[in-house]
């Protein structure tokens, strides 16, 4: 007992750890995992590309709206007996998944994955932050932020060998022995704490009705606004209108409710309220980052999509070495001074992506993630800790669930936000270069004349390599545009990194280090 509380033995609290971080795991790979197989999927049950991409729409959507809503209903039907069902829902509906007949069964099982996984992330970190005294959290955060970020990069990995070596299936398939271990492990271990009482409180059905609307129609909106055209389409506009009024009158309701189903008034904390904030613009340059990478490699330098996936790993990687080690540091020195050292290295690493061209090889490409995986590690573990330092345990669970749900939200954002600036750059950049490319400069007349003599040689008639030679050159201009539009995107990321960096002296110095050294 460090801090008036009783906690788990070391062996107990780790086994604890294992148990529910199995589970999320498994949730958040499912995130990612399905990305590279759609094309299989929609070939093999005769959809199209666009119709497949439901599959992770509705998974997204299903998860944003249950994740705010965990910490009420661990509280109403109880945090382990809501664990159970979460995972035992998600294995089943991961079955349901791997069987489907169809793309309708596969969009429903999805829903019901996204829901049953919805509660997952949430449960594990309030559990964890519970289980731990304040001075080992860094180490909990450091095991919990391993499944938070790591996942998501080995996803597209994992997804692509399971597709190409068995069958799109496995990929849901795979879930069913993790979710079988964790369930069993989460009904040994893990037990509700005393502040929980189930059926307490009344239902906030008006403020659930809200938060479904606001979060759900928020969701779809940045999951599909790119390829709709965002406001020029009628659907987002609508989208985005429900979306608004929904929220704030989601707002308004649980600041008057007497039994809200989300606690707002948990941002009258300085430092929480900074920290939520902070994680949902990590969140913004973590995922718009983490969608640009592959593109870039397949689409400007030829990478298969297992291949793309793989060389995604550095970041993964960096993150699994740096991560033990961060947490351990946590308790020892200010989390707040490695979070401002993680965002300057995390702003530093963007640059560095910026500065690369069309004759950049693996390597250029390695090292850059690498240290985003070691700054990502330096920036979930502590400030995690940090942020969940002045939230009293009775509040944790919709602390958590608030934190997971920013976050979320603001990888949403992100990658909607990326993908959408890296279009509008590669149009721009096409004509900026393009206006270069004229019969008058020297330059291009030379490379045209080039190509076209190239492809004479090559036994073309005149007019054929003349059309050629046109071709190739708009090609070669398209292809730079397109990597301008990359280089502007990270170093746009990069310099968001950075000015994040004075937010962290809004918060206040976490207890950690008093109660660690009290404890000896």
């Amino acid at each position: 007992m460090t801090d008036g509380h009783a906690y788990p033995s070391g062996l107990e609290r780790w086994v604890i750890a294992v148990s529910v971080m199995t589970a999320t795991f498994m949730e958040v790979l499912d995130t990612t995992v399905v990305n590279v197989s759609l094309p299989h999927i929609a070939g093999s049950l005769s959809a199209t590309v666009d119709e497949a991409t439901w599959v992770l729409t509705s998974y997204l959507v299903a998860n944003a709206i249950v994740l705010p809503l965990s910490g009420w209903l661990a509280n109403y039907v109880g945090r382990k007996r809501l664990l159970m069902a979460a995972v035992t829902g998600f294995t089943l509906s991961s079955l349901a998944c791997g069987l489907t007949p169809n793309l309708t069964v596969l969009v429903l099982s999805r829903i019901v994955q996204g829901m049953m996984g919805g509660s997952l992330q949430p449960l594990s970190q309030a559990v964890l932050l519970e289980s731990f005294p304040p001075e080992e959290r860094g180490q909990a955060m450091g095991f919990w932020g391993l499944g938070i970020v790591v996942a998501p990069i080995l996803g597209p990995v994992l997804g692509g060998w399971l597709t190409d070596s068995y069958s799109w299936r496995w990929v849901f398939y795979i879930n069913l022995p993790v979710g079988i271990v964790s369930l069993l492990m989460i009904s040994l271990f893990v037990h509700d704490p005393a502040y929980i009482k189930r059926g307490a409180g009344r239902i906030d059905r008006w403020g659930i009705g809200l938060l479904a609307l606001g979060v759900g129609a928020l969701q779809y909106m940045l999951d599909t606004g790119q390829e709709k055209d965002w406001m020029g389409s009628l659907e987002i506009r609508w989208l985005a209108g429900i979306a608004a009024v929904a929220l704030v009158a989601l707002v308004i309701r649980e600041l008057r409710a007497e039994h809200p189903v989300i606690d707002l008034h948990i941002f009258r904390l300085r430092t929480y309220s900074t920290g939520v904030f902070l994680m949902t613009s990590l969140g913004f340059m973590l995922y718009g980052s983490l969608v640009l990478v592959p593109i870039m490699l397949q689409t400007l330098f030829g990478y298969p999509a297992l291949e793309a996936g793989i060389a995604m790993a550095p970041r993964g990687i960096g993150s699994f070495i740096a991560m033990p080690i961060i947490g351990y540091l946590t308790g020892r020195l200010d989390a707040r001074k490695i979070v401002a050292v993680g965002l300057v290295l995390g702003g530093l690493t963007l640059f560095w992506l910026g500065v690369l061209d069309l004759n950049a090889g693996f390597w250029d490409v390695f090292w850059p993630q690498f240290y985003q995986g070691i700054a990502l590690a330096m920036l979930f573990v502590p400030l995690t800790t940090v942020t969940m330092d002045p939230i009293r345990r009775e509040g944790m669970g919709n602390a958590t669930a608030l934190f997971n749900l920013m976050r979320n939200l603001g990888g949403s954002t992100g990658i909607a936000v990326s993908t959408t600036l890296l279009v509008r750059y590669q149009q721009a950049g096409l004509n900026m270069l393009g206006a270069h490319v004229t019969p008058y400069n020297p330059a291009a007349r030379a490379a045209f004349e080039g190509a076209r003599a190239g492809f004479l040689a090559a036994g073309a008639d005149p007019a054929t390599a003349t059309h050629r030679a046109q071709a190739a050159i708009f090609g070669l201009v398209a292809r730079q545009g397109a990597m301008l539009s990359f280089v502007h995107v990270f170093q746009l990321l990069g310099i968001l990194f950075v000015a994040l960096v004075p937010l962290v002296l809004l918060m206040k110095r976490p207890t950690t280090r008093k109660v660690a050294a009290a404890g000896h």
